[in-house]
């Protein structure tokens, strides 16, 4: 029995299903109901060491895909009961309950950037841009936790994988989806000139629950590097549209980002804030070779994700 957090995000949903698929018996911790067979629902909070003592009861491992990615978020103390208490928790309710194996997510975030010569992999430090993102800067403390427990407690193998920029069904929000919807069909498109590490979520999906049974530390999950104008390209040929698509300088996304400062002291929730802005004209490079060789983790096409991104939400 696996017990699984998350269970509604975009991540959570694609691992839920790849667990069915598998025929691996789940049990989902959530705030509502979640209404899909086959799955032993427990209601109650994440938050509440009394809600996952009783829920992580009889279970062989833990999956943690829940986590705070709300960028509007004023304060870095909105982001650490999910992004840093909750790991800890887990690994006190882990042990307590006879759990040998803990699947935490966190973000490729915690990882600076390499280049196209260099690519990032795990041993890389955290570093700009992202050291100045409350929501990473949460991510990054919870990793600290979880390994600082894993080096003396070996008896409970903890994994934590990192994702890039991750697509496709199940994005209810929408989350990440937002990127799709923003230029999907419109004639014109504005972009930085930066590029993410774009991933089909259900590659992430897989690689998580092959680490029931193999892995140990951290993985990038990540994909390749693509430019926002390239990836706006892409996506009108899975929509079959043209549109133009004109990437700014730089100068324009600093400026962007103190106009959200201002917004933000005069008390106006945005996330548009220089620290997010200024991740937007960076290139994400990094190697995700670890994880294939050791979580099995394969790269799907990003119109695949792109694609199912859309025929799940059934935009038209």
């Amino acid at each position: 029995m696996v017990l699984l957090l998350g269970a509604t995000g975009l991540l959570g949903r694609n691992v839920l299903q790849v667990l069915l698929e598998r025929g691996i018996a789940v049990r989902a911790l959530v705030r509502s109901a979640l209404d899909v067979p086959g799955v032993e629902v427990v209601k109650g909070s994440i938050l509440s060491r009394d809600d996952l003592l009783k829920a992580a009861g009889g279970c062989d491992a833990i999956i943690n895909c829940a986590g705070t990615t709300d960028m509007k978020l004023p304060s870095l103390e909105d982001f650490l009961p999910v992004n840093r208490d909750l790991p800890a928790m887990l690994c006190d309710v882990a042990t307590l309950s006879g759990v040998k194996v803990l699947v935490h997510t966190s973000t490729a975030n915690t990882i600076v950037t390499g280049t196209s010569e260099r690519p990032s992999d795990e041993s890389a430090p955290f570093g700009p841009p992202y050291d100045k993102s409350l929501y990473a800067i949460s991510k990054k403390a919870g990793e600290d936790v979880l390994l600082a427990y894993a080096s003396e407690h070996p008896s409970l193998r903890i994994v934590i994988v990192n994702p890039g920029f991750m697509l496709g069904a199940y994005d209810s929000k929408p989350s990440s989806g937002r990127m799709v919807l923003l230029g999907w069909k419109k004639p014109l498109v504005f972009v930085t000139r930066g590029a993410k590490s774009i991933l089909h979520v259900r590659d992430a999906a897989t690689a998580i629950v092959n680490a029931l049974d193999r892995g140990e530390g951290r993985y990038l999950l990540t994909g390749e590097c693509i430019s926002l104008k390239e990836f706006f390209r892409i996506q009108a040929g899975v929509g079959g549209y043209r549109q133009l698509c004109i990437a700014l300088p730089d100068w324009v996304a600093d400026v962007l980002g103190w106009i959200g400062a201002a917004l933000k002291f005069l008390g106006i929730r945005t996330d548009i804030y220089p620290h997010n802005v200024r991740q937007l004209v960076y290139r994400e490079w990094y190697d995700c070779s670890r994880a294939r060789r050791e979580l099995g983790y394969t790269l799907t096409p990003v119109e695949s994700a792109i694609r199912d991104f859309i025929e799940w939400r059934g935009v038209k």
